[in-house]
């Protein structure tokens, strides 16, 4: 039996993504979404739950991070977990969990109408635009460890 390690998540983005390129010229986009939860608590006061996301893009998806994401930006990213271990200087052992994104919409509020996006994108009437990342095996083998750049 196969696994499943889908994640989907709706939220803002809190800052710039930051866009970087491997030694190989590979480009890759990092970024932070927050996601929220509300809900009333045993005496009936409204709670609200922040959740920050780390969310990784390579490749041509991470060239559409770079021109159109921008930081209080809606989207909506689609990918898998992905949890990589290093040793920082003092030898201690340290864990980071992200998400790759393979599929991203650009969402859009108060009217807010998304321009200038290629043909291979497909536009809603609603605004909004998304991207996916396509699967290139020899890419995702070419990429090491120490290629990436954080």
């Amino acid at each position: 039996m196969n696994s499943l390690n889908k994640v989907q998540l709706i939220g803002n983005v809190t800052a710039v993504p930051e866009i970087r390129e491997t030694p190989s010229g590979q480009k890759v986009a990092t970024f932070s979404l927050a996601t929220n939860r509300s809900w009333k608590d045993a005496t009936g006061v409204k709670q609200d739950q922040a959740e920050y996301h780390n969310i990784v893009v390579w490749g041509n998806l991470a060239g559409i991070v770079e021109s159109y994401v921008t930081k209080g930006k809606k989207i909506y990213a689609e990918g898998r977990l992905q949890t990589r271990s290093w040793e920082d200087q003092a030898g201690q052992k340290k864990y980071k969990t992200e998400i790759v994104c393979e599929s991203l919409i650009l969402l859009s509020s108060g009217g807010e109408k998304t321009e200038g996006y290629d043909s291979s994108s497909s536009s809603a009437s609603d605004g909004s635009a998304a991207y996916t990342q396509r699967s290139n095996p020899k890419i995702e083998e070419e990429i090491h460890i120490d290629d990436i750049p954080f």
